[in-house]
């Protein structure tokens, strides 16, 4: 009996507060110190010079990766350049002028270096090559040669144009990529087959980029130094390491490096690692083989200063001072988690008892401990519990007032709703009175300052700049024109002429018509509609022209592409149409403006009428439009339209006069 005292009398001193705190400390304290001891452990075995290569080996990756995405930059920007009308058949008649009139505005607009066609012979057409200011504003002109250079019976027979002419196909088609030189510098250089309409060969067109140019963007991108050499080993271009003839020399590779970069096999890709001395400093320059297409047409060669080296043995000492940071961050979080669990319940029981003082005795401590304060808990709980039996009919009354506060609540909000849409509708008639009074006023002088602009375009003697601002009061007169179109069409908006159709089939037809805008902006569009007919009765043309104009603002919300989503649904005796997009979002202080008539956030492109008409339309077909937003997640436009019901099926009677 006395062992089971004793025991039962050490358990609950184990359970007490002192246990509770000095056992979990000093669990951390040595979990603290295993841990600190195994991470300085393994940081020491690692090397730095380790992962100095292998940073040197992602430099090398990431260059290599952009280089083969500048390439099909290449073949996507040749592929609409080859495809361009004319060009085919320019390259046929052999007509420089032709193609000077039909490729330079590409050039110039696409910032491309150089371009370069050739006909079926072999000759050179023309080149164009990109002029670039000095001082470094975008280019504006380029540079034509005369062409007649013979790729085919020159000095050197130039495989870029020999393959293509030839017919030559490999694993990767018959588009061919490859380094060559200019008298401007060393470029790289893609060439691709131009066929006529028939499907016929009629000559080549290559485009080239500048070396110098690029590997300044790769070192950049790779935040290393960037170097290019031949097949032979010989360097070609450099990002910033010295141009100098020494300096090119000592980046030169051996024959018997170059042969073990030339055993390229399969997926896997030789490299030569080596250290070098430029400007008195230490470099690790990494040599592989520079793949396009799947061919090695040269070497690709990273540097890193072994200055990096000093550097991450640096960063492994922070390293260090972080861990050890972060270990005495958790021991001490650790520490105020064990104070909580004692001195929170404390609180909770300080917090309860006032409640209860103050009258709250629905209130309970929640607390289910074994130790000393949860005993406390529960004899608190007991004496609260009788209290609370015989304030049960004081209860019953309060959950009944709050009940009615809430329904009150509810409407109040609905007036509010109500209140809001009626003062929308007051201000759409308001601008459209305005409206519909000044438009004729304005579109007569309009016609007439555009009319005017071409007649004076008709005449032979005028000098360009005379013409040319001739064109811009045209041009501008027509924008006020469709301006004054979008106002006349605002202050006009009818009558809906109410059908009962199928909805499904407007919002089907609403997508087709905006079917090229949506691919020209590369926007994923999708469209999610029910099995079941949603019979409604409204205007087609009108609510087809609301879903238009929610589609075309959805789409310049997203100017890099994104989705888009329609969706419709039947639920409660109504129809709730979704337009989604994943734009850029509206912010908040315009969200409460969007359907006021003029409001815009598209500067000179619109005219802030859209959404006004459109919140007109649904409001006369008895519906509502909302928004919800969330800037740089996109947009949501929710249209409910209420389901037509034959009059068999409402409820109530209908009387007719007459």
């Amino acid at each position: 009996m006395s062992s089971l005292s004793n025991f039962q009398a050490l358990w609950r001193r184990f359970l007490g507060l002192r246990s509770r705190i000095v056992i979990p400390f000093v669990a951390v304290t040595l979990l603290s110190a295993a841990v600190g001891l195994f991470v300085i452990t393994r940081l020491v075995v690692g090397s730095a010079q380790e992962r100095f290569f292998n940073q040197l080996n992602d430099a090398s990756r990431v260059v290599a990766d952009s280089l083969v995405q500048h390439e099909q930059l290449h073949l996507d920007t040749l592929r609409r350049y080859a495809f361009t009308a004319d060009v085919a058949q320019a390259i046929v008649d052999n007509n420089r002028e032709l193609l000077l009139a039909r490729l330079g505005p590409l050039v110039v607009n696409d910032r491309v270096d150089v371009v370069t066609i050739v006909n079926k012979q072999g000759i050179e057409i023309v080149s164009l090559i990109l002029e670039t200011p000095v001082d470094g504003s975008r280019p504006t002109q380029f540079v034509a040669t005369p062409g007649g250079f013979d790729f085919l019976n020159g000095p050197t027979r130039e495989p870029l144009v020999e393959k293509v002419l030839t017919g030559v196909q490999d694993e990767q088609g018959d588009k061919f990529a490859g380094l060559f030189f200019l008298n401007s510098g060393s470029y790289l250089f893609t060439s691709v087959p131009v066929v006529s309409d028939t499907g016929e060969l009629v000559g080549v067109m290559m485009l080239g980029t500048q070396l110098n140019r690029l590997l300044l963007e790769l070192k950049a991108q790779a935040l290393a130094d960037v170097v290019i050499l031949n097949p032979d080993g010989q360097v070609i271009s450099a990002s910033t390491l010295p141009e100098a003839a020494q300096g090119k020399d000592t980046l030169k590779l051996s024959s018997a490096e170059i042969a073990r970069l030339n055993e390229v096999n399969g997926a896997t890709s030789p490299t030569v690692v080596k250290e070098v001395t430029l400007n008195n400093r230490p470099y690790q320059m990494l040599y592989a083989p520079l793949l396009i297409r799947s061919k090695a047409v040269g070497i690709l060669t990273v540097a890193l200063s072994g200055e990096y080296i000093v550097s991450q043995e640096a960063t492994n000492r922070n390293a260090f001072v972080a861990i050890f940071t972060f270990v005495s961050l958790i021991v001490v979080l650790v520490g105020l988690m064990l104070y909580q669990n004692i001195v929170t319940p404390l609180l909770r029981l300080r917090q309860v008892s006032q409640a209860v003082a103050s009258g709250d005795l629905e209130r309970e401590t929640q607390i289910r401990r074994s130790d000393e304060i949860g005993e406390l808990a529960a004899s608190f709980d007991v004496m609260t519990g009788r209290l609370r039996e015989r304030t049960a009919e004081i209860k019953r009354l309060y959950e009944e007032a709050v009940d009615r506060n809430t329904t009150l609540a509810e409407i109040n909000a609905r007036l509010q709703n109500t209140q809001n849409q009626l003062v929308q509708s007051e201000k759409l008639a308001a601008v459209g009175q305005l409206t519909a009074g000044i438009v004729h006023d304005v579109k007569n002088p309009l016609a007439v300052i555009k009319g005017l602009a071409e007649i004076l375009q008709e005449e032979e003697n005028l000098d360009a700049f005379t013409r040319e601002q001739l064109t811009n009061i045209r041009d501008n007169a027509s924008r006020a024109n469709a301006i004054v179109n979008d106002l006349l069409t605002f202050a006009r908006q009818s009558t809906p002429e109410m059908q009962v159709r199928d909805l499904r089939e407007t919002i089907r037809a609403s997508l087709r018509l905006t079917e090229y805008l949506v691919r020209r902006a590369r926007v994923n569009a999708s469209i999610e509609l029910p099995a079941e007919a949603l019979s409604v009765q409204y205007d087609p043309q009108q609510i087809e022209q609301v879903l238009i104009n929610l589609i075309q603002n959805a789409v310049q919300a997203m100017p890099n592409g994104g989705d888009l989503t329609l969706m419709a649904v039947e639920e409660a005796g109504h129809v709730r149409i979704t337009v989604k997009d994943t734009g850029m979002g509206i912010p908040p202080e315009n969200l409460r403006r969007i359907f006021d008539p003029f409001f815009t956030t598209k500067g000179d492109e619109g005219t802030g009428l859209g959404l006004s008409v459109s919140y007109g339309i649904i409001a006369r077909h008895h519906g509502k439009i909302e928004v919800d937003s969330q800037v740089g997640e996109g947009t949501t436009f929710t249209i409910t339209l209420p389901i037509y019901q034959p009059a068999s099926e409402q409820t109530g009677e209908l009387t007719h006069a007459g």
